[in-house]
């Protein structure tokens, strides 16, 4: 997607704090992505991303197409397990002023990938004997199609379970990514022996240093409302306001009301 707009002058702001206590680490995306694919590839197995429909799952998509044309990673097929997705790529490829890519690239981004339609064809994913990807939804793995497919891949060592973006406390995606040896899905617990990984520098969401810099634009607000962030994560992001800015910051509870 295209940068944000600098905000408009506002007495009272409301800002989200997912990543308000880090900064992204620096790392090249479709290096840390090769890396990934090519030694599950080598260990003959099938690379499972649980990712959001809509944006995630096509970002993904051109990536894969990247590292495809420039050679590094195998030519191993792609299959998108999401019918939101598959919608949504439709989407991007009709409403071109809507972000960055081209048309050719919205195009080339989908001849790299067989879309799933059918329940039949997403069972006929859980039988796959040779390297693969799949992308289906949901991206914090607390349901829909890749369930299944954790089910079937996580217990075998040989695959790799790669999660693309924030894993909010209390999913199944924060127990992989923090190194759950079981989840539980559909009332069973499920051993998980795959490699798990994280590509969180694929996530929508600004970090603290972006986020102060965003702000940074304004003019001093009547008072800042930090929301949509972990308890620790949200309280960072209030510190580092009132000591950069200067400004009266809030975290409000649940169900808080104020009156302006």
């Amino acid at each position: 997607m295209r940068p944000p707009d600098s905000p408009e002058q506002a007495d009272y702001l409301v800002v989200e704090s997912t990543y308000g206590d880090r900064r992204h680490r620096d790392v090249d995306t479709l290096t840390a992505l090769a890396d990934v694919v090519n030694r599950t590839a080598a260990r003959g197995g099938v690379v499972v991303i649980p990712s959001f429909a809509v944006g995630r799952a096509q970002t993904i998509m051109h990536c894969i197409h990247l590292l495809k044309k420039a050679r590094r990673i195998p030519d191993m097929p792609v299959y998108l397990n999401s019918p939101m997705a598959a919608d949504a790529t439709r989407i991007f490829r009709h409403h071109l002023d809507e972000h960055r890519l081209s048309a050719e690239q919205c195009a080339a981004m989908s001849k790299e990938v067989t879309i799933v339609n059918t329940v039949e064809e997403s069972k006929r994913l859980n039988t796959l004997t040779f390297p693969s990807i799949i992308v289906s939804a949901s991206g914090m793995a607390t349901g829909g199609r890749v369930l299944h497919h954790l089910k079937t891949y996580a217990p075998e060592a040989r695959n790799t379970i790669l999660f693309a973006g924030f894993q909010a406390a209390g999913t199944r995606g924060a127990a992989l990514v923090g190194g759950s040896e079981a989840v539980k899905i559909h009332g069973a617990y499920v051993p998980v022996r795959a490699e798990v990984a994280n590509l969180d520098t694929l996530s929508a969401h600004a970090d603290r240093e972006q986020l102060l810099a965003w702000l940074g634009a304004l003019r001093a607000p009547k008072r800042v409302f930090v929301t949509h962030g972990e308890p620790v994560a949200a309280d960072a992001l209030r510190l580092a306001i009132e000591e950069r800015h200067g400004w009266p910051v809030t975290v409000p509870e649940y169900l808080e009301a104020r009156k302006l």
